[in-house]
């Protein structure tokens, strides 16, 4: 079933007009348990959609992805109903992997995110140790091809734990714990993720990188998120799909928008806060960590993870990234988003410049293993996108 706001974007038309049609026995409504807004069958809205303008059907798309996973909204990603934004104070990644991969609380904790013996470790950079790792989780798997979601989702909680035990440790020291209630768990993600990352990790600093790995888990269907449901619908094994949304999100535009935003850091840190963004401007064009095509009024994941940084940056920090934002803003440009504030904490803890990257990919496993799961229930081979053939024109053919 679909909100009125899902039918009416789905439509292309303003929730008003999605009551019209209602009205004129066009489509049927329902109320919702939740609350006054109505629902919609998903196929009731898909009839309407491929109907054009002039009366004839049309085909609008090959596949139609519904999902009950996450869902975009201007507070920010809710997963299976719950802002992202409050479970990020009050639950571990852990645990909000598992309500991404629908575990039911009644079977109590999972098992720990404990990391297979991949073998020694290469010589490369934290990006392809990740890709290696998931290789490898791969191919010393004896039953990949099992994809009973039991088995899916103990090699996701691997994997995931390959992926940062893998990682050079930044830190010798011990991380001191003084987390809140719900994430004080010796030994988790977020912890080990802060040894791994930072030389001198603490409670807040573990706090901050949970926060991060909850609000970045899943983001609907973004651009590695439908690699791997793609790869999915071949029913290709866990790791062959996981390495589909690797290969997407190792793109500067995509997993890589935090490591650009520590650059524009370093620079104000170097050269002053207008010549940073200046120059930024002469050669980007666009300033790395601001503007949004979802959140238009400001993403919401990044407030939460600025006041976090607050808590754990100096003065110095917190002044020189209040001037950033305060200049974009003062010149119109778009509001800051998730990839900044990202960036300020892995800059502001003394974190390599591609930190955030390796937070990001991290805690996107959670939310591309939910999407895994979906799609295994799904018509095998959906997705079959058809091209429009042009031929060349007379210039390029002549030899």
């Amino acid at each position: 079933m679909l909100e009125s706001e899902e039918a009416a974007r789905r439509l292309g038309v303003k929730t008003a007009t999605l009551y019209a049609y209602v009205s004129r026995g066009l489509l049927a409504s329902h109320p919702s348990p939740h609350g006054r807004r109505s629902l919609f069958e998903v196929d009731d809205i898909e009839r309407l959609a491929v109907r054009a303008r002039t009366g004839k059907t049309v085909e609008t798309r090959l596949a139609t992805v519904t999902t009950s996973i996450t869902q975009l909204r201007d507070d920010g990603p809710a997963y299976r109903g719950v802002p992202a934004v409050d479970l990020a104070l009050v639950a571990s990644f852990e645990e909000v992997a598992e309500r991404l991969w629908n575990v039911e609380p009644d079977e109590g904790p999972g098992p720990r995110w404990e990391p297979l013996a991949l073998g020694e470790r290469p010589e490369m950079g934290a990006s392809d140790l990740m890709r290696w790792a998931v290789v490898m989780a791969g191919a010393r798997n004896p039953l990949r091809a099992d994809l009973r979601p039991t088995s899916v989702i103990r090699t996701a909680r691997q994997v995931a734990a390959s992926m940062v035990d893998l990682l050079p440790t930044a830190s010798r020291a011990p991380v001191p714990l003084e987390l809140a209630d719900g994430i004080d768990r010796p030994g988790s993600m977020a912890e080990r993720l802060a040894a791994k990352l930072s030389p001198a990790p603490t409670g807040a600093l573990v706090r901050s990188i949970n926060a991060a790995l909850v609000l970045m888990a899943d983001h609907e269907l973004a651009t590695s998120t439908l690699a791997v449901r793609l790869a999915a619908s071949t029913h290709a094994d866990l790791s062959e799909a996981l390495s589909a949304g690797l290969g997407t999100i190792a793109g500067p535009l995509h997993g890589g928008a935090s490591q650009l935003a520590y650059g524009l850091l370093l620079d104000a840190e170097r050269m002053g806060v207008e010549p940073a963004l200046d120059e930024t401007l002469r050669w980007q064009r666009v300033l790395p960590g601001f503007g949004h095509p979802v959140y238009t009024g400001g993403d919401p994941r990044f407030e939460l993870l600025v006041t976090l940084f607050d808590q754990m940056a100096t003065s110095e920090h917190r002044d020189m990234v209040n001037a950033i934002i305060e200049l974009a803003a003062a010149h119109g440009l778009p509001a800051a988003n998730v990839d900044l504030s990202l960036a300020a904490i892995a800059w502001a803890a003394g974190m390599p410049r591609d930190a955030g990257r390796t937070i990001f990919t991290v805690a996107r496993v959670a939310g591309w293993t939910a999407h895994y799961l979906e799609e295994l229930g799904e018509r095998p081979l959906r997705f079959r996108a058809r091209a429009v053939y042009a031929s060349a024109s007379p210039r390029t053919m002549r030899g």
